[in-house]
C-alpha cells in the first residue's frame, strides 16, 4: 500500500509545484506560502480531529517532539527555499535540482537510520544527480 501513497506525494507534488508557479505571479514567495501554510494547518487539523488521533497528542514521547519540531523546521525553509527559486527560474529546472533532496535522503537514511544501502539505490542516486546536473548546464526555454 505504501507504494499507492508514494504515488499520490508524488502526483500531489507535481500539482503543488505547477499551481504555485502559476501562483507567484505578481505574489511575494513568502506570502504566498504563509497563504498556504494557513490550509495546510486548517486542513491537516481537520484530518487528525476526523480520525480521532487528537488524544495521541499526550502519549507523544520528548524525542519524537524534539525530531517533528525539526522536521517542521526544516519543511518551512525548504519550501521557502523552494518557492523563492520558483519566483525566479524555470519549473522545470527548479524542481530537479530541487529534488536532489531525495539522493540526500537516501545518504542521510543510510548514515543515520541504518538503512541498507544496495546497487539499486546507489545507480538510481547517480542517475538522478546525473539527470539534475545535465538540467542545471542546459539552457532555459522560458
Amino acid at each position: 500500500m505504501w507504494i499507492i501513497w508514494a504515488l499520490l506525494a508524488a502526483l500531489s507534488a507535481a500539482l503543488v509545484v505547477v499551481l504555485t508557479k502559476a501562483g507567484l505571479k505578481n505574489v511575494d514567495s513568502s506570502l504566498a506560502f504563509a497563504i498556504q501554510a494557513v490550509l495546510i494547518l486548517a486542513i491537516t487539523w481537520m484530518v487528525v480531529l476526523f480520525q480521532g488521533n487528537f488524544s495521541e497528542v499526550k502519549s507523544i514521547e520528548k524525542n519524537a517532539w524534539i525530531f517533528l519540531i525539526a522536521a517542521g523546521i526544516f519543511t518551512t525553509l525548504s519550501t521557502l527555499f523552494s518557492y523563492k527559486a520558483l519566483s525566479s527560474g524555470p519549473a522545470s529546472y527548479v524542481v530537479p535540482i530541487e529534488r536532489l533532496s531525495l539522493v540526500v535522503a537516501i545518504v542521510l537514511s543510510v548514515i543515520f537510520l541504518k538503512e541498507k544501502l544496495t546497487w539499486q539505490l546507489v545507480v538510481g542516486g547517480v542517475v538522478m544527480v546525473s539527470g539534475a546536473i545535465l538540467i542545471a548546464l542546459s539552457e532555459p526555454g522560458d
